[in-house]
């Protein structure tokens, strides 16, 4: 992706982590896989997980959250299912303190505000 293509991101968190990405020229893509955690009997999807980015260049997917640390229990048991299914999957997840320090090393301008709503 580029600076200049349009993406519907979700949260401005995500926005500001692509811009930063596109700044040190690192590829990526926007929640290009969705991985099926749980299928009912019948096949019909019960759960699934999107992460929020894929690296190609580090084969790695990760996933930005801006939830209270008390609130990311659901995030959590996705990734740890999403790694007991396919362990050949690396991902890495960003909590809130680390997309935090992030947005602050980068000198982001209204972290705060994005911080204020959760991804």
């Amino acid at each position: 992706m580029t600076p200049d293509t349009p993406q519907p991101f979700a949260h401005p968190v995500e926005a500001e982590f692509a811009r930063i990405l596109d700044f040190y020229g690192i590829p990526w893509r926007y929640e290009p896989a969705t991985f099926v955690l749980e299928r009912s009997p019948a096949g019909a999807v019960i759960e699934a997980f999107t992460p929020d980015f894929y690296l190609p260049d580090q084969e790695l997917y990760v996933e930005l959250t801006t939830m209270q640390p008390n609130q990311i229990r659901h995030k959590n048991h996705k990734i740890r299912r999403l790694r007991e299914i396919h362990p050949e999957i690396n991902i890495k997840l960003f909590k809130r303190g680390d997309v935090r320090a992030l947005l602050l090393k980068f000198g982001v301008a209204g972290y705060e505000e994005m911080m204020a709503n959760e991804l």
